[in-house]
């Protein structure tokens, strides 16, 4: 016990001489995984004389979130660290993110640097520029608010065009440019805005508390949401800013449109999270509402749960259903349940008003030849068409005397643009199929492209949040508005989530189920939110997961499945009890034990459970009769197993030591069908082994029988989704059933949603297909990671 105190005393002391303060470091040592992380980190960045704290805080990043076996490229990163040419955390994130994507065949250190900023010294010039131009954009707001106004946001918008400037040379210059603006502060300057306080958020149930171990230091935590600007901040001069895909516009409101969206929100932020219910949701829509509904969350605002319910042929009530049961289950709770279609009649009474603008036309191309057109560039022949007589066949169109496929409208957009998404993009086009939300009323139905900016305008949503592949969109999404001189929303776009080893598009979705190629929506081999939920992952983890992952633009990387594991790990390994369960038994019978007799004892469902706290333990009983694992026993002995073996003692956990003395095989002379051994009762030898086991309760009868179910990576390779015979790499050992493994009695009362840690085996949920005769448990997940440095296991 002494020599364990001054270990802890000496880490203590090496957590602290690299700048964590003391709450940290201590909290750090409770957690004996992420303890044993940092001291490997901190010997192997060589740091005996401590550090600066900045860096520090990189080192605790990297021992947090990659132990040596999960990131090939380590050392390499330390390196980069202590020799500080990566001395950020946005750097650090951007260097995470690409390494994990890397072999040690295709690393490139030149593309490398580039990615995460390595040498990048942005001029004090340029930053006094750039901030000179933030300031003038939002120079209305700052007159009105004075220093008032949120630097940090300002820092931001400069931080978003200089992604690797030094942040403290951004915020001096721009407190330098408001005093040369502004002047003294006057009274009204120094009163400080009151704050409402946060709630308290609610303990899980039956939680053990455990220290702080969060991926970054808490004190170094980012709010993500400090990229998106303020509602009021919504009035710009008309740009253009060039991103990855061409020009895009930012909106341009003018002053007085502003003041009447203004004063219908009351400066509130409004947002949507609009998924089409054609399918189950998947992981990458867990990003999707943390973004939407959680901006909408941090600035006490309000988010909308759109349903984008425009195609009547794809969309099912169920999908309806499960969308609004998912998003309660995800912790988000809507300001209202809306749908596009609530706003037909509005959307086509606007498409009315379009047509006589003189921005849309009824055409008669088919799809072919539209798509033809569009790529040569060419007009359609009734582009030009009169507005009377446009207004007259889109009358036919919504009263049905136009046959579906002989006519469509589209836009009147710019044809010779650079930009494919300002080719004239449908608006309307016919169906003659009922809707599951307005049944038979209609047979015109809007496109996405026309409905949802003006869906966007007609709600005053202040920011439209997408994904980047939307980017290109935001053209003709302004030209639309402007067109009708509606309200413009703040447009942004962000990298979607990818993960690996696994498939997210929904028609690939949708054929895994209708093919049966998995066990329905909800099959926990899928990323879909149904089939985590099953799986038993918890919603709080794969919203960590998404936060720590971030808001950004870099769409070129993929993220590791291991790195939400690692998410579901740290919680479960908070909140599921032990337990355990022997899945392939094997027949131990203790010889130095009198049949019938049953002693029972105390097993720990924490590590660290106190004696005197009697809902901490749970009984077990030893007879003469237990079962261990078949691989827990080997007829060939070594050093380093610490299995069972002839002659070879192990200490069975929470009960005594056994020696195996006998084996007894089956008729083949081969199959070992029992083990003969004694027990220790005094607890004299001290065995290395520690198995887990099952005993039987009483004589001639078996234990608690449970249907286990294991469950490994869907396809075998990590994007499978590249493939052109992507179905021909689904994983066929990605589902195995165990119908009879053996379970201490305790687990007889486990119902639907309770969770377990089984003992050496993994963590584990119950799934609904249990009955009253049979309990089912699903693997969540291994106990340990299965990467190591050269890949997949």
């Amino acid at each position: 016990m002494g020599a364990k105190k001054e270990d802890d005393g000496e880490l203590l002391h090496s957590f602290m001489r690299i700048g964590l303060n003391e709450k940290t470091a201590k909290n750090t040592l409770v957690n004996a995984k992420l303890s044993a992380n940092l001291a490997a980190v901190i010997d192997e960045a060589n740091i005996e004389n401590g550090c600066d704290k900045s860096v520090g805080n990189l080192l605790y990043t990297v021992a947090a979130k990659f132990p040596a076996n999960a990131l090939v490229h380590r050392p390499l990163l330390l390196d980069y660290i202590v020799t500080l040419k990566i001395k950020k955390q946005d750097q650090l994130e951007a260097a995470l993110s690409f390494l994990e994507l890397k072999g040690p065949e295709n690393f490139e250190v030149k593309v490398f640097e580039e990615a995460c900023g390595v040498g990048i010294d942005v001029p004090i010039e340029e930053i006094i520029s750039t901030v000179e131009k933030v300031l003038e954009e939002n120079m209305a707001q700052i007159l009105e608010q004075r220093y008032r106004i949120n630097v940090g946001n300002l820092c931001g918008q400069v931080r978003e065009r200089h992604p690797w400037a030094d942040a403290r040379n951004i915020k001096k210059v721009i407190d330098e440019k408001l005093y040369e603006l502004l002047g003294e502060r006057n009274e009204a300057d120094n009163e400080k805005p009151i704050k409402k306080k946060k709630e308290k958020a609610e303990k899980v149930k039956d939680e053990v508390p455990v220290a702080d171990v969060s991926p970054v230091p808490p004190e170094e935590e980012l709010n993500p949401f400090l990229i998106f600007p303020q509602p009021e901040e919504n009035v710009k001069v008309h740009t253009e800013i060039h991103f990855s895909n061409g020009t895009v516009w930012r909106p341009h409101n003018t002053k007085d449109k502003l003041n009447k969206h203004m004063e219908i929100t009351k400066g509130k932020v409004y947002t949507r999270f609009p998924p089409e219910p054609n399918g189950y949701l998947h992981i990458g829509h867990a990003k999707a509402m943390f973004v939407s509904f959680g901006l909408a969350k941090e600035r006490n605002g309000d988010c909308y749960l759109r349903f984008d319910d425009t195609n009547p042929e794809a969309e099912k009530q169920e999908y309806i259903d499960h969308i609004q049961e998912i998003v309660e289950w995800m912790g988000w709770k809507p300001f209202k349940v809306t749908y596009t279609s609530d706003y037909f009649q509005i959307l086509y009474d606007l498409a009315v008003d379009l047509i006589k603008r003189g921005y849309a036309y009824v055409d008669h191309q088919t799809p072919d030849e539209i798509k033809e057109y569009r790529e040569r560039k060419v007009d359609s022949p009734w582009r030009n068409r009169p507005i009377e007589e446009s207004l007259k066949l889109f009358d036919d169109m919504r009263r049905g005397l136009i046959d579906e496929g002989k006519a469509t409208l589209r836009m009147k957009q710019d044809m010779q643009s650079e930009n494919y998404n300002m080719y004239d993009l449908i608006a309307y086009r016919i169906k003659f199929t009922p809707h599951p939300h307005s049944g038979d009323k209609w047979c015109v139905y809007p496109s996405y492209d026309y409905a949802h900016c003006l869906v966007d305008a007609i709600e005053n949503v202040t920011h439209s949040l997408c994904t980047l592949e939307f980017e290109t969109r935001r053209a003709s999404y302004y030209w639309l508005l402007e067109a009708l001189d509606l309200y413009l929303p703040y447009v942004w776009e962000y990298s979607r989530l990818n993960v690996t080893n696994t498939v997210m598009s929904k028609r690939k979705l949708n054929r895994l189920v209708t093919e049966r190629w998995v066990d329905g929506w909800d099959d926990p081999r899928l990323m879909t939110l149904a089939g985590l939920r099953r799986r038993g992952v918890t919603s709080s983890s794969i919203n960590a997961f998404v936060r720590g992952i971030g808001i950004t633009r870099s769409d070129n990387s993929m993220i590791r499945l291991d790195r939400l594991e690692f998410h579901i790990r740290e919680e479960l390994n908070r909140t599921a009890p032990r337990t355990m369960v022997v899945t392939y038994p094997l027949k131990v019978v203790i010889t130095n034990l009198e049949p019938g007799t049953i002693i029972n004892l105390d097993a720990k469902k924490w590590p660290d459970a106190h004696a005197d706290d009697a809902s901490a333990f749970y009984k077990v009983p030893f007879t003469n009769v237990v079962y261990i694992e078949q691989s827990d026993f080997r007829i060939k002995d070594s050093k380093d197993y610490y299995g069972l073996a002839p002659g070879k003692s192990v200490l069975l956990r929470y009960a005594f030591p056994i020696k195996c003395t006998e084996v007894i095989y089956g008729d083949d002379k081969e199959t070992i069908v029992e083990i003969r051994a004694e027990y220790d009762p005094l607890k004299k030898s001290k065995p290395k082994g520690v198995l887990h086991w099952v005993a039987q309760p009483s004589p001639g009868v078996d234990p608690l029988k449970v249907e286990v179910r294991l469950f490994d990576k869907l396809f075998l390779s990590e994007n499978p989704a590249e493939l052109d015979n992507w179905l021909g790499d689904l994983n066929p050992n990605s589902k195995e059933v165990i119908p009879a493994a053996y379970a201490v009695p305790t687990l007889a009362s486990a119902v639907l949603g309770d969770k377990f840690q089984f003992e050496r085996l993994g963590y584990f949920s119950v799934d609904p297909d249990s009955t009253s005769e049979k309990i089912v448990f699903n693997r969540t997940v291994t106990l340990r990671d299965s990467y190591t440095k050269g890949g997949n296991k």
